[in-house]
C-alpha cells in the first residue's frame, strides 16, 4: 500500500505539469502481447474495491440507492472526491466487467439506475439532491440489453426495465416543457437543465467542457444525444419483437426511421463526410468536428457510403496516442476568461474511444477498429507503467506529455479508463490477429 500512495502522489505532480515528459514505451507497428498488459489488469481488478460504495439511505445531499455502486475515481488526502453514482460513467464502467464474477455488482449498477428514475422521473447527472436538475447522455436501453443478453434474467425483468426506459424517454427526453424541456426542434432533442443555463446543460452532455456548442448549449441539437435516442427507438423495437408486440414494433421502427432522416437532413454534410451538431436558432451546422460524429455510427443508422466517409474522416482525429475529440485546437483556450475546454484537441477519453471501435466494428471495419484500440491502449499502457496509474483522459497528439486540465482537477483512478481498458484487452489482446 506504500508503494502504491508514492506512486499516486507522483502520478498527481506529473498530471500538473505540462512539462514533463515520458519516453515513448512501445513500437506503433507492434501489438500488445498478453504479458504486456498482465500488471494493468492485475491493478485494474484489485482496483474497483477502492471505487466501489454502498449507501442505502439518503445522507445530507447524498441519494441513497439500494445496490453497490461504482464512483469514477478515488483519491485520498483530498477535498475533490467521488462519492456518488454517475449515469454515464456507471455504463462505460461496468463494459470491462461483463462476466460472472462481477454479475451481482453490474446488474446492481442498473437497478441504481432505475430506481432512481422511478423516484425523481429522472436519472440524475449523479446520485445528489443538487445534481437532480439534469441527466447525462442516455444509455440506459443500450445497459439494460447488455444485462439482458450477458446474464439471461428473462423476458419479465426486460418487459419491467424497458417499461422504466420508455418512461425516461418520454419524460425527459422528449419533454417540451420544464423541467424537461428538450425536444425542441423538428422532434429533436437538445441537452438541458431546470436552470436553464447554458453551461449547466453543457454539463448534461457530459463534455463539460467543450468548443462543439460555442457555450451556447440550449441552441444546438446534440448529434451524439439524438443518435443515442435513435439507439433507444431501435431497442424499444426490438423488444416489442421479443414480446410479438408487432404493433408497438412498427410504431418504434417508424419512428427511428424519422428521427434518422431528420438528423442526417440537418446534421449530415456530405462534403465533409461528418455529422455536426445543429444550432436550431441560427439553422446551421456547428463549426466544430467532433467525435460525436461516429454515435450515428455506432447506433446503426448510417448507411454504407456515411460508414466509409466517416471512416475516411479518422484522420482528422487519429494521432500516435488515439483518436483526439475533436479535430483542433479550440480558439477558445486562447481566449482570456474562457473556461477550460478538456473535451477537446488533444485530449483523449475512454469512453469515446469505445464507441468509436464499437461503430467501426459493427460496420465491419474490423482492423481499424483493433488499429484504434491498440493505440489507446499503448497510451494507457505508457503512463501506467511510468506511475502504476491510470488518468482520466490522456494527451493523445502528444502520449509523453500530461493531458490539458478541465474545470476540475485532472482526475487519477480511474473508473471509465480502467474498464475500457480491460474490455479492449478481452476483445484484442486476449484475441490476436
Amino acid at each position: 500500500m506504500e508503494q502504491f500512495g508514492k506512486a499516486k502522489d507522483k502520478a498527481r505532480q506529473l498530471v500538473t505539469k505540462a512539462s514533463k515528459a515520458l519516453p515513448l514505451s512501445f513500437r506503433p507497428d507492434k501489438e500488445l502481447g498478453p504479458e504486456e498488459v498482465l500488471a494493468a489488469r492485475e491493478y485494474i481488478a484489485k482496483y474497483w474495491t477502492k471505487v466501489e460504495r454502498f449507501h442505502p439511505k439518503d445522507d445530507e445531499s447524498l441519494l441513497g440507492l439500494p445496490k453497490p455502486y461504482l464512483v469514477p475515481s478515488y483519491r485520498e488526502r483530498t477535498g475533490f472526491d467521488y462519492n456518488e453514482l454517475y449515469y454515464w460513467d456507471s455504463y462505460f464502467m461496468v463494459q470491462g466487467m461483463m462476466d460472472d464474477e462481477h454479475r451481482e455488482l453490474v446488474t446492481g449498477v442498473l437497478e441504481n439506475l432505475l430506481v432512481l428514475f422511478k423516484r425523481f422521473k429522472v436519472i440524475p447527472n449523479a446520485s445528489r439532491t443538487y445534481l437532480t436538475g439534469r441527466s447525462q447522455p442516455p444509455f440506459l436501453t443500450t445497459f439494460i440489453f447488455d444485462v439482458y443478453q450477458n446474464y439471461k434474467p428473462g423476458d419479465a425483468w426486460l418487459k419491467e426495465s424497458i417499461a422504466i426506459a420508455e418512461q425516461e424517454y418520454q419524460t425527459v427526453w422528449m419533454g417540451v416543457k420544464k423541467p424537461n424541456e428538450r425536444r425542441v426542434h423538428r422532434d429533436l432533442s437538445r441537452y438541458y437543465d431546470i436552470n436553464y443555463l447554458h453551461d449547466l446543460a453543457e454539463a448534461e452532455s457530459g463534455w463539460d467542457m467543450t468548443p462543439r456548442f460555442e457555450r451556447r448549449a440550449l441552441n444546438f441539437l446534440p448529434v451524439d444525444l439524438n443518435a443515442l435516442l435513435y439507439k433507444y427507438e431501435t431497442d424499444f423495437a426490438r423488444a416489442a419483437r421479443i414480446f410479438d408486440d408487432k404493433r408497438a414494433a412498427a410504431k418504434w421502427d417508424n419512428a427511428a426511421a424519422a428521427r434518422q432522416a431528420t438528423i442526417n437532413d440537418l446534421m449530415w454534410d456530405n462534403g465533409r463526410g461528418l455529422y455536426f451538431d445543429y444550432n436550431y436558432v441560427k439553422k446551421k451546422k456547428g463549426p466544430v468536428s467532433s467525435l460525436a460524429t461516429f454515435f450515428p455510427m455506432w447506433a446503426g443508422m448510417v448507411s454504407e457510403d456515411q460508414a466509409a466517409s466517416l471512416v475516411k474522416a479518422l484522420r482528422k482525429f487519429e494521432h500516435k496516442g488515439g483518436l483526439a475529440t475533436t479535430d483542433a485546437l479550440p480558439f477558445s483556450q486562447f481566449v482570456l476568461g474562457s473556461l477550460p475546454t478538456q473535451w477537446a484537441y488533444p485530449n483523449g477519453w475512454a469512453p469515446l474511444h469505445f464507441i468509436v471501435v464499437k461503430a467501426l466494428e459493427r460496420y465491419g471495419y474490423h482492423h481499424d477498429a483493433r488499429r484504434i484500440a491498440m493505440k489507446w491502449l499503448k497510451t494507457n499502457m505508457q503512463w501506467f507503467n511510468s506511475d502504476h496509474m491510470f488518468l482520466e483522459k490522456y494527451n493523445v497528439v502528444a502520449p509523453e506529455k500530461p493531458p490539458v486540465k478541465g474545470l476540475y482537477p485532472s482526475q487519477t483512478g480511474f473508473g471509465w479508463t480502467n474498464s475500457v481498458f480491460e474490455a479492449f484487452c478481452r476483445d484484442y489482446v486476449d484475441r490476436p490477429l
